[in-house]
């Protein structure tokens, strides 16, 4: 089994949130925040300002830690647990881009395109965007359906 740590940021301005789709490898198609690896040699925040910068071209700021999940999935077959740190800015340096792994786009806070992102996003996406600091469990299955979920509020 493998695990991996991962980072994941939501940048939230001004009763909107970027979100952007995947074009690439894991979870090609489905829309997201965007992170990745912490590699070997770096901090959680310096893996989430990196994978930032290379996905959609812009340094955040204004930034916080707001929750730790742990995922245990499928991927390739293979069975996968991931820690991933979850961000999220306020703001930005630097102008979007498009990138071969990403395309980001805005959407409002009040209508969020669930159907195009992960079955988990909806239990724990908007606690998230609330300002709630937590811990979650999630199992997915083969095909990323949500089979089980817990999450700890942290005050």
């Amino acid at each position: 089994m493998r695990k991996i740590r991962t980072t994941l940021l939501y940048i939230i301005k001004d009763n909107k949130i970027l979100l952007a789709e995947k074009k690439r490898g894991f979870g090609v198609g489905k829309l997201n925040g965007v992170g990745g690896k912490i590699e070997n040699d770096e901090s959680i925040e310096q893996a989430m300002l990196r994978e930032t910068m290379e996905e959609i071209g812009v340094t955040p700021i204004d930034f916080e830690q707001r929750a730790t999940i742990h995922f245990d999935f499928f991927y390739k077959g293979e069975k996968e647990k991931e820690d991933t740190y979850v961000f999220v800015a306020s703001n930005y340096i630097g102008e979007l881009i498009e990138t071969e792994e990403m395309k980001p786009k805005w959407f409002e806070l009040k209508n969020l395109p669930f159907e195009k992102m992960f079955s988990d996003d909806r239990l724990w996406l908007n606690s998230l965007i609330e300002g709630k600091k937590f811990e979650a469990n999630i199992i997915l299955d083969e095909n990323f359906n949500t089979t089980d979920f817990n999450i700890k509020y942290i005050k």
